[in-house]
């Protein structure tokens, strides 16, 4: 309701249309809501919990690009493509509860709902301007950038993923996130600890 009511000037009782159409569900941690190659068949927006999305690369090892958690929204944009394979997978690193997207039933859903489709767009858009800033962030700065510029922006992250999936998301070793926050932490000030 927070979302409708912030993206959309939708009244209560639209509001509560909407909700009586949507899904929600509770996944079990290391349940996996889509794998490498599936086509999707759903979207999702985590209202708890954490999802990890990695791919395998052509040696087989697992690369994380990516953490989904809390008012964040999880879309796959492979439309495009003739097959519609999804180039990666989507895993629950904690029980999750998610409202779940049925894609097959989307455009009913805007037809019955006009300013739906605008929220989805919004909350889109939102999702690619932050998507596409993280990437030029990622590019422009050294490794140890990248994890100062995770702790300010997603506080808590760390301590909730493993640290070889939150390293393989930094695009480092695990052996170098150790030397990074062991850097840092001897960098820090007594007054900053107290």
């Amino acid at each position: 309701m927070k979302y409708m009511g912030e993206l959309t000037s939708l009244s209560q009782e639209e509001q509560q249309a909407v909700l009586a159409d949507i899904q929600v569900g509770e996944f079990a941690k290391g349940t996996f809501l889509l794998k490498q190659g599936e086509s999707p068949t759903e979207c999702y927006f985590v209202l708890k919990g954490c999802v990890r999305q990695y791919t395998l690369d052509e040696m087989g090892k697992e690369v994380t690009t990516g953490f989904y958690t809390e008012e964040q929204a999880i879309v796959s944009f492979n439309r495009h493509k003739p097959d519609r394979a999804s180039e990666f997978s989507l895993v629950c690193l904690e029980d999750c509860t998610l409202v779940v997207g049925d894609l097959s039933v989307e455009q009913d859903m805007y037809a019955r709902h006009g300013q739906l489709e605008g929220m989805t767009r919004s909350m889109v858009e939102q999702n690619f301007g932050e998507t596409q800033d993280r990437f030029a962030a990622f590019i422009a700065s050294t490794p140890e950038e990248r994890y100062t510029r995770l702790l300010q922006e997603r506080p808590g992250l760390s301590g909730r993923v493993p640290q070889h999936q939150l390293a393989s998301y930094l695009g480092i070793t695990p052996e170098s996130l150790s030397r990074i926050k062991k850097r840092l932490q001897t960098e820090r000030k007594p007054s900053d600890l107290i």
